[in-house]
C-alpha cells in the first residue's frame, strides 16, 4: 500500500492549492483513501462523529467514507450534511459498489457525487479535481464543477424517482424542474462529448442509459434551435421516459445478456407502470406523459404499449424514440461490445419507416458528432 502514497508522474509538479475534509466511520479503512488524495492536496482526516458544524473556509470539499449499513453512521452524517454550511461544499461519498441502492442512499445524504470500492488511483485522482477545485477556479475548473453538477443532479432526481415511486411517496414535479436547469446549464457550457465520458464514468446501468439519452435529447434540441421552454420539455422527457424501470425486478434490469421472453415482457411493462405511477402522482406535464407511455411506439404500428402509428404519435415522442434507441444501441452488454456512432446510425437507417425520417436525418451530425 505504501507505494500509492506518492503516484508516478504526479509528485513532480508542485501539489495544488487544495484542502480536504475526509470523514471515516473507521480511519484505518480510509487510510489508503487518504494517501490517494494526498496527491491531490492537503488531507485532514476525521471521525465522521467529529465533524464540525461549520467546516472551515478553505475546504474544498468534504469525502465521506462510511457503512451505509450503520445506521449511527447514517444519521450523524445526515444530521450535519444537511445543514446549511455544508450546502455550498462538493460532498463526495465512497460506495462499496457500484450497485443503484448505494447510490440512491448516498444522493438521500446530501451526495453531489460518488466514488466506489476497489480504488483506482487514476480514476479517483481525475474525479477529485473534477470534484473539488483548487482556489482561485479557472475556467477549465468552473466547467468542470457545472458539467458535475448537471450530471449529479440528473442523477439525484433520478434515483428520487426510483425510491419513492415504487413506495408510493409523494414526488415533486418542482424537483425536476430544478434538475434540468442544471443539465441544460451544463450542455450548454459543455459539449455532448463531456457530458457522455462524464456519464460513463459512473452510474448503474438504468441510469447511465438515461443520462445518455438526455445528454443526446438536449444536443438535439440545441442542433435544432429549439426554444427554450421546448428545450425544457424535451429535458424533463428525457429524465423521465424510463422512470417505470423503478417496478422491474433488478435481476431484469441489471442482467448481463438477453432476455428470456417472460422477462422481455415484464421489462416492456414499464412504459405503462411509469405512466400509471407519474398520472397517480399529479402536476406531471401531459407532454411528460406521452413520452412516459409511448417511447417505444413506431410509427408503422409495432411498437408498444398502444401499437401506435402515424399521426397518433406526437413530436416529441418521435424524437424520443429516435435518442432512446440509438442511446441503447451504442450501449455495451456482457455478450455485445459496444457500436460505433457510424454503425447505430446505420441501425437508424435500416429501421426505415418505423421512425421519422426527417427528424433522423436531422439527428445524424449530433449522432455522428459532425
Amino acid at each position: 500500500m505504501a507505494a500509492l502514497a506518492r503516484l508516478p508522474g504526479l509528485n513532480d509538479a508542485p501539489q495544488p492549492a487544495r484542502r480536504l475534509l475526509l470523514a471515516s466511520d473507521c480511519e484505518d479503512q480510509s487510510e489508503e483513501l487518504a494517501r490517494i488524495l494526498r496527491n491531490a492536496g492537503s488531507v485532514e482526516s476525521i471521525s465522521i462523529f467529529d465533524l464540525p458544524d461549520q467546516p472551515a473556509s478553505d475546504f474544498a470539499g468534504v469525502i465521506i467514507d462510511i457503512d451505509l449499513t450503520s445506521a449511527a453512521a447514517v444519521q450523524r452524517v445526515r444530521s450535519k450534511l444537511t445543514g446549511k454550511p455544508y450546502q455550498s461544499l462538493p460532498r463526495l461519498f465512497v460506495l462499496a459498489d457500484a450497485l443503484h441502492h448505494g447510490s440512491a442512499q448516498a444522493c438521500a445524504l446530501g451526495a453531489t457525487d460518488t466514488i466506489q470500492r476497489p480504488f483506482h488511483p487514476e480514476s479517483i485522482l481525475h474525479r477529485i479535481r473534477q470534484v473539488f477545485p483548487e482556489t482561485p477556479e479557472d475556467e477549465q475548473a468552473t466547467d468542470a464543477r457545472i458539467l458535475s453538477t448537471g450530471v449529479t443532479a440528473a442523477l439525484v432526481v433520478i434515483s428520487k424517482l426510483f425510491r419513492r415511486l415504487p413506495a408510493g411517496i409523494p414526488f415533486s414535479f418542482d424537483d425536476v424542474m430544478q434538475a434540468e436547469t442544471q443539465v441544460l446549464r451544463a450542455l450548454k457550457r459543455c459539449s455532448l462529448r463531456q457530458w457522455l465520458i462524464a456519464v460513463n464514468k459512473h452510474h448503474n446501468k438504468t441510469y447511465r442509459h438515461t443520462l445518455h439519452v438526455t445528454g443526446y435529447a438536449v444536443a438535439f434540441a440545441h442542433h435544432l434551435g429549439m426554444r427554450e421552454d421546448d428545450q425544457r420539455r424535451l429535458t424533463r422527457a428525457a429524465l423521465l421516459h424510463d422512470v417505470g424501470k423503478a417496478f422491474v425486478p433488478l435481476p431484469i434490469l441489471d442482467k448481463q445478456g438477453d432476455l428470456s421472453d417472460e422477462e422481455s415482457v415484464v421489462l416492456a411493462q414499464h412504459a405503462r407502470l411509469g405512466y400509471n405511477a407519474l398520472k397517480e402522482q399529479r402536476g406531471f406535464p401531459r407532454e411528460v406523459l406521452d413520452v412516459v407511455l409511448h417511447h417505444h411506439e413506431m410509427l408503422d404500428g409495432t411498437g408498444y404499449p398502444e401499437g401506435l402509428r402515424g399521426q397518433q404519435i406526437s413530436d416529441i415522442v418521435r424524437i424520443m424514440t429516435l435518442v432512446d434507441t440509438y442511446a441503447s444501441l451504442l450501449e455495451p452488454d456482457a455478450t455485445t461490445s459496444a457500436m460505433t456512432p457510424e454503425q447505430a446510425f446505420g441501425i437508424l437507417e435500416l429501421m426505415g419507416d418505423k421512425l421519422d425520417g426527417a427528424l433522423r436525418q436531422a439527428f445524424r451530425p449530433v449522432a455522428l458528432g459532425t
